[in-house]
């Protein structure tokens, strides 16, 4: 037998298909599922979700077809506290937050990391697009792009403690389409092969982040002034919380230029905003720091996305001085946003490190 390998599986094709790319590698696998989070007025809601029942009944049916152990761990305390209770809390300090950077910090590199240690097991391993492998350079080993540069997820890792990472397995690092997934999943006959992917965040399935705020913050939201950075006041807006840096949509101001959120005063209860032109900057602060690779062995060529979605930019200066960063892009970035992450690579790829906008 193999070593073993705990499996975190959502139900979806990226885990479910790392089952069988990890048994068809030699290992002795485990799959388990965590129920993070439930809603109780509206079960239905979350059918499909990361952490629905119907997920951990469909990782079930795959650990099953694979003849492989498959265990369902109740995590929904901790999931509260460290991840839904920081994503009101940042909405609360005019931040915007990403709770999947949350989740891979305190639930699935940590908690499920400990399980994975109580069970004996070598290694954890999940279906996240990232590579990790030793490092000549660093001589250590680090986390890495995926060669699938649209699906890479290591922005959503930088946060993962660093020792761990020799005992991290990513079966889909070497997949550059996700169709190849999907291909694989056919041929071993998984039913989750077609099954889309999860795009919301699980526990707000219907993607009304507004809504789910309402709820869940307990003191009465106010309504406050829209106002230009000179003061000038354009309007009323609902509630800070319904508000991000960047955006456009929702305003409910006429002006005679397309205006957009630039910052969110929280002392002053003010929605300030300007030109897309505004929007630009080219230095930010960054705290709450995770570093992967010690920053005196960090090459004078560093490279720093500021959300998932944006594209990796080279800096001009990295700065640390009490525990805050100061970075300095090249070129200016559009919209940098408090409580989002900024995430260092290097020209290679690996992932250096990172830390919260602040």
């Amino acid at each position: 037998m193999g070593k073993r390998v705990l499996l975190g599986m959502s139900g979806g094709v990226d885990s479910s298909t790392s089952a069988v790319l990890l048994q068809k590698q030699g290992y002795d696998v485990i799959g388990i599922t965590l129920r993070l989070w439930e809603d109780e007025e509206n079960t239905e809601t979350l059918e499909g979700g990361c952490c629905s029942f119907s997920s951990a009944y469909d990782a079930k049916r795959v650990c099953d077809n694979l003849n492989i152990p498959h265990y369902t761990l109740d995590f929904k305390t901790e999931f509260k506290k460290y991840v839904i209770d920081n994503f009101i809390q940042c909405y609360k300090n005019c931040k915007t937050p990403n709770p999947c950077i949350e989740c891979n910090r305190h639930i699935k590199f940590n908690l499920m990391y400990k399980k994975a240690e109580e069970l004996q097991c070598e290694y954890i391993a999940t279906g996240h697009y990232a590579k990790t492998e030793y490092s000549e350079k660093y001589k250590q080993y680090v986390l890495k792009k995926s060669n699938e540069e649209k699906k890479d997820q290591t922005y959503f890792l930088y946060s993962i403690p660093k020792d761990i990472i020799p005992k991290i397995i990513f079966p889909l690092a070497e997949y550059e389409k996700k169709g190849n997934v999907r291909e694989i999943a056919k041929e071993n006959n998984l039913a989750v092969a077609e099954k889309k992917d999860s795009q919301e965040v699980c526990f707000i399935p219907d993607n009304d982040y507004g809504k789910f705020l309402e709820k869940n913050i307990n003191e009465k939201i106010k309504t406050g002034n829209i106002v230009l950075k000179n003061g000038e006041i354009l309007g009323k807006h609902r509630g800070l919380i319904y508000y991000t840096v960047g955006q456009r949509k929702g305003l409910g101001i006429a002006y005679k230029e397309p205006l957009y959120v630039l910052n969110l005063d929280k002392e002053k209860n003010e929605l300030i905003v300007g030109t897309e032109e505004e929007l630009y900057n080219d230095t930010l602060y960054a705290e709450d720091l995770n570093f992967l690779v010690d920053m005196d062995k960090w090459d004078e060529k560093i490279y720093a996305k500021i959300r998932y979605r944006a594209n990796i930019e080279r800096l001009i200066s990295v700065n640390l001085k009490d525990n805050k960063l100061k970075v300095t892009f090249e070129k200016k970035q559009r919209a940098i946003t408090k409580g989002q992450s900024v995430v260092f690579y290097d020209i290679d790829g690996v992932v250096l490190g990172g830390g919260k906008i602040a």
